[in-house]
């Protein structure tokens, strides 16, 4: 019989201030609390609280024949925490239905994945374990990268830390089907592919009336997935979906209580990530190398929407450079706002494509340009250093003067 993986990524940043140097310090020197709230806000009255609430009512309607998966990083987890406990309360009784699995990644959906030394990615996984299971109580066993970026020596990494399985994006050659499970290569983990095709159809197409399936039904969606070929199909998309990127109005959250009794009747099944590599048999090898990283983002599926031009590599290497001398200080504030600097959105907002993908960048930020978005986040850096030789020296370092 085959199976629906549904995953749904829930991720808000904390996004960087309009920098001036003034007389704040700690994270409110770098970080805007109050456009953060806002937008925190407005999310989780659009999308957080119904989806949540609507997928909640419709395991305990399926009495576990709808099954899915989650993962929700640390940033948002601290926000709902800080903002709307009430959005942690309905994350636990999710967990309590017994249907939903909950996934592990960096702590910050950072890219510290992407170091040669892996030590602060693997910091970052702990962090986010130890978060999850004090806030959710759940101790997750598969994972997902920031953003799906995988390669051969992420994999490896990830089994070392004990995971039996990741996500990864299904892109087009690496295999002949995303349809099944595979292993990664020379490693003994699990990899599921994510069908970005029958993903996409909700996520990005759901409200798009150019589009030759719209209007799109659960009925008219459950029908395409029942003839797909193969044993799994993985269908990984973000939580924003329902409510913020297809907005009520849509009928998204018409289609998401339809869905169920649509796969259902069409002998599919839904499964979580750890019940499908139970399941079913691996089939070969994902074999991406270790420096060809991929990903779900864009159209190249690759590292370019957060590192594709030289403004956005030339932040990332600052931050990466800083991080002995940061660790060396001992100051758990400074280092906590290092780790924040890593958050993929903040180098996705520098990214300079145009079109479809360049409008995908420009969502959420609070910059004008992806100019903005570099000058604002070096100048924050340059301040961020003086603090940082501050501490290691005792004395002030002022870049200003």
């Amino acid at each position: 019989m085959k199976s629906i993986c549904m995953y749904f990524q829930l991720h808000q940043p904390y996004r960087m201030k309009w920098f001036w140097p003034d007389l704040s310090e700690g994270f409110e020197r770098y970080f805007d609390s109050a456009i953060n709230r806002e937008i925190f806000e407005k999310v989780a009255d659009k999308c957080y609280l119904p989806a949540t609430k609507t997928l909640l009512q419709l395991a305990e309607q399926y009495e576990g024949d709808f099954r899915f998966s989650v993962s929700i990083t640390g940033t948002l987890l601290s926000q709902c925490k800080q903002w709307n406990p009430e959005i942690i309360d309905l994350f636990r009784a999710l967990a309590d239905t017994g249907c939903v699995e909950f996934l592990d990644e960096t702590n910050y959906h950072s890219l510290a994945g992407l170091f040669d030394d892996r030590t602060e990615f693997a910091e970052q996984v702990r962090e986010h374990h130890k978060l999850i299971s004090e806030l959710v109580g759940v101790k997750p066993h598969f994972f997902r990268n920031t953003e799906l970026l995988y390669n051969n020596s992420i994999a490896r990494n990830v089994m070392e830390m004990g995971y039996r399985g990741i996500l990864a994006e299904g892109v087009d050659g690496l295999v002949a089907s995303p349809n099944h499970v595979y292993k990664a290569k020379d490693c003994d983990l699990k990899v599921l592919l994510r069908n970005y095709k029958l993903t996409d159809d909700i996520g990005y197409r759901f409200s798009a009336r150019w589009w030759s399936g719209y209007p799109l039904t659960a009925e008219k969606w459950a029908d395409w997935a029942s003839h797909e070929k193969g044993d799994i199909l993985n269908i990984f998309m973000d939580y924003e979906t329902f409510g913020e990127h297809q907005w009520s109005d849509t009928g998204i959250f018409d289609f998401l209580r339809a869905l169920p009794q649509e796969v259902l009747k069409r002998d599919l099944v839904f499964s979580t990530p750890s019940e499908i590599i139970r399941n079913y048999e691996t089939i070969g090898e994902v074999d991406v190398g270790d420096f060809n990283t991929i990903s779900w983002a864009d159209i190249e599926r690759d590292t370019s929407a957060w590192l594709g031009n030289d403004m956005q590599r030339r932040c990332f290497e600052e931050v990466r450079l800083l991080e002995p001398y940061v660790k060396k200080t001992g100051d758990r504030n400074l280092i906590n706002i290092w780790k924040h600097f890593l958050t993929s959105d903040h180098y996705y907002y520098m990214c300079t494509k145009w079109l479809g993908d360049g409008d995908v960048h420009s969502y959420f930020s609070i910059h004008t340009s992806p100019y903005d978005a570099a000058i604002n986040f070096m100048a924050i850096i340059n301040d961020f250093k003086s603090q940082v030789f501050k501490k290691l020296t005792g004395k002030d370092k002022n870049i200003y003067r």
